[in-house]
């Protein structure tokens, strides 16, 4: 069978038609009838570590045929396949194959396959069962850069079930793959066929009994195995066995682990709107399997935990990413922004370091298990600091969950933390105000805002544009952070002459970039440009990095907030199903551009809560609606990004072949487009809600809608809204509370 998807080396690998299972940090990725071949991106993998590229199952020499597949869940598939007889006239399979596959954490429960055998046919089949299996080992940055590796060799292990061996012979990484044959109870349960956990009676076996494989080394390919059994199978009697992986790849020190606890979130209920109800499920199970946990060291049972960025080539702590994922989760409970907050407090920088781009106070962009080297030639660090955003945005995420109710003991903890971040972001300031990235060194990002690839930044007539560069976001970001800071400073009582020192940068930042930013065309329309370059120029052209500035407060006025918003929705950037990273309308659009023209789940999401917040209902409804359709095209799954054609020719969003999915910004977008729904804004250590929420009819609905299950500080709150936008909030009371929402229609 000729596995369509497999690029030719030098190509990422694409993943739009890989089914993928996840329990961070383990994953698996295949094609649609569970076969790994060896080529591509398929196979189990555990610490950015492929474990095994090659695991074919083969009956008479021969794959079955695929049926269909399903997923059980993030961590679950069953592929199912038959075998025919050649010259059947009636086609009939006389053997159905089910394959059950199951990645789970380590320290839990073994990943791999159950291989489930059945024969449907009324006489007597004998045949041969093969398992072919391989591996490179090759770490997840050499896979995404098609790069090929040579196979690690293998050999033979006895046991109480008999298995495989492969030693890695750079590191201590190794991996054993076990044949365990399975019996069938009368209820249809299987167990180990050596007795050790399998019920007293009921059992059924095939005809030749439990037979331990065959197996067999391939001299002219030394890293290949393959486990044979010779069956017997009486007619309508079934055989099963499970593949079982064991995986042990070599890490930093202090590498989070998989959690032991459960999530660290309370799961909202949504009635009246099924579609945002359907995303909202997917997304949280998405950010479930995403999860990583950091065992605190203050003891006890306590861990912080964070979500990894994406699978399979971001299946790590981001802090940009995981920073957003956080902050749009809070509606849900602080515990995953503690945990986030903490993780990279632990990491934040310390001291110079050219390779690492580490600086005082500055906060992790990226920790891998290893180093990794990229196919363009960029090395990067196990640990790496080269990102201009997220250094502000930990401060911003410390505030809000504050905001949502973090303890003030966790925040007095982590005021040193935000203070030494604040520093590297004033020293990161030039003299007109502006926070900037220089050029790093030359293996390394050369663009360090969320938009990251080498040509993420162009004019508006396609020049790349290189640093020293100044984002618009980033400045939003700045700007933001500095009054956080100041409020807690104030809050806290801890301030000095520090509340007046970061006020007066604020004003200064937000001076600046009302003076260096705003282009105007010719024909009138004002928009804040995509950066400002080395001389101080704008660069022009419409992008949507606008977006994340209207909850940033830099923005002047109303007026400056209407001209934002109308650039977003013009038909430059607007698709029907989110916003475009770059117009339509400009040379070097490309709708599958990683930054050039394509749709990112969390930047529309984050412009849609924008636009809600500043009062463009509409609009931010409309937004809203298209990407609860594009996610209905992608099973209620928000891939990280995806593309839209410039016209109507094609009725749906495109799949981004190499997307991460899931990726933990995009499934929490949408707890941020849920929030939008409702216009949260929680202040509770001053005891205030604000409920804004977006009216039924705006959506399309035609009755009220309800989300239970918030959290806002030790309160669990529903939020209910009627057909005209009335709002009624339960859990807490207007006694203890200032709650500010629309009154509820009585009529």
């Amino acid at each position: 069978m000729i596995d369509s998807a497999s690029p030719e080396v030098g190509l990422q690998p694409f993943l739009h038609t890989r089914v993928i299972c996840l329990a961070a940090p383990s994953f698996a990725l295949s094609a649609t009838d569970g076969q790994l071949r060896g080529t591509g991106v398929d196979g189990f993998y555990d610490q950015d570590r492929r474990l095994l590229h090659t695991l074919r199952v083969l009956v008479n020499g021969q794959e079955p045929e695929p049926v269909d597949h399903g997923q059980q869940g993030p961590r679950e598939a069953v592929f199912r396949a038959m075998c025919r007889q050649p010259g059947d006239p009636t086609s009939a399979p006389w053997l159905l194959v089910t394959r059950e596959r199951a990645v789970r954490r380590p320290g839990s429960r073994e990943s791999g396959d159950v291989v489930r055998l059945h024969n449907v046919n009324s006489q007597e089949a004998r045949f041969t069962l093969s398992v072919v299996a391989a591996t490179d080992l090759a770490d997840v940055a050499t896979v995404k850069a098609g790069a090929p590796v040579d196979d690690v060799s293998c050999e033979q292990v006895e046991g109480v079930a008999r298995g495989v061996r492969w030693l890695c012979p750079w590191d201590k990484s190794r991996v054993l793959l076990r044949a365990e044959a399975l019996t069938t109870s009368a209820d249809g349960r299987t167990a180990p066929a050596d007795g050790r956990t399998a019920p007293a009676d009921g059992r059924t076996a095939p005809a030749g009994g439990l037979p331990k494989p065959e197996i067999l080394l391939d001299r002219e390919h030394p890293g290949r195995a393959e486990f044979r059994w010779q069956l017997c199978l009486q007619p309508d009697e079934e055989w099963s066995v499970r593949l079982l992986l064991q995986g042990k790849t070599t890490t930093v020190a202090g590498y989070p682990v998989p959690p032991r606890l459960g999530v660290p979130w309370q799961t909202p209920e949504v009635t009246g709107h099924e579609r945002m109800a359907a995303l909202l499920k997917r997304g949280l199970a998405d950010l479930e399997a995403l999860r990583l946990a950091e065992r605190s060291s203050a003891g006890g049972e306590r861990e912080d935990q964070f979500v990894a960025a994406g699978c399979p080539w971001f299946l790590g702590l981001f802090g940009r990413d995981s920073i957003w994922a956080a902050r749009m989760m809070l509606p849900l409970g602080t515990d995953l922004a503690r945990g986030t907050l903490w993780t990279l407090a632990r990491r934040q920088g310390e001291r110079h370091d050219a390779f690492t781009e580490e600086a005082p106070g500055r906060i992790l962009h990226e920790l891998r298990p290893a180093e990794t080297r990229h196919g363009d030639g960029m090395v990067l660090p196990a640990r790496y600091y080269g990102s201009v955003d997220a250094t502000p945005l930990f401060v911003v995420l410390l505030h809000e969950a504050w905001k949502w109710g973090l303890p003030e003991g966790e925040l007095r903890l982590l005021l040193p933390h935000a203070r030494a971040a604040m520093e590297w972001v004033e020293g990161a300031m030039g003299d007109d105000h502006l926070i900037r990235y220089g050029k790093g060194r030359a293996n390394g990002l050369l663009h360090q805002g969320w938009k990251d690839s080498p040509d993420a930044v162009r004019d508006a007539e396609g020049r790349h544009i290189e640093p020293p560069v100044a984002l618009c976001e980033v400045q939003g970001y700045a700007y933001q952070a500095a009054m956080a800071y100041s409020d807690l400073l104030t809050t806290l009582g801890d301030g000095g002459g520090q509340v007046e020192r970061w006020q007066e940068r604020a004003r200064q930042l937000r001076a600046a970039f009302h003076r260096s930013f705003w282009i105007t065309e010719p024909e009138g329309r004002r928009y804040p440009a995509i950066a400002v370059d080395a001389e101080g120029r704008p660069v022009s052209g419409l992008t949507s990095n606008m977006g994340h500035l209207l909850n940033s407060g830099i923005l002047l006025d109303d007026e400056e907030r209407r001209q934002v918003a109308e650039a977003l929705v013009s038909e430059e950037l607007r698709t029907p199903w989110g916003i475009r990273t770059r117009s339509a309308q400009l040379p070097g659009f490309n709708p599958f551009s990683y930054h050039g023209g394509s749709v990112w789940a969390h930047d529309s999401a984050i412009a849609v809560h924008g636009l809600a917040t500043a009062g463009f209902a509409a609009e931010a409804a409309a937004l809203i609606d298209g990407m609860l359709d594009a996610a209905a095209h992608f099973d209620h799954q928000l891939p990280e990004l995806y593309a839209a054609y410039p016209s109507a020719r094609f009725g749906r969003p495109a799949p981004f072949p190499p997307s991460c999915r899931p990726q933990a910004w995009a499934a929490a977008s949408a707890t941020l487009l849920c929030s939008a729904m409702l216009g949260l804004e929680a202040d509770v250590p001053r005891r205030r809600l604000t409920v804004r929420p977006i009216a039924p009819s705006l959506m399309g609905l035609n009755s009220p809608y309800s989300v239970r299950g918030l959290r806002l500080g030790a309160h669990t709150v529903d939020v209910r809204v009627d057909t005209h936008g009335g709002t009624e909030v339960l859990g807490i009371d207007g006694k203890h509370w200032h709650i500010a929402a629309p009154v509820p229609c009585t009529t």
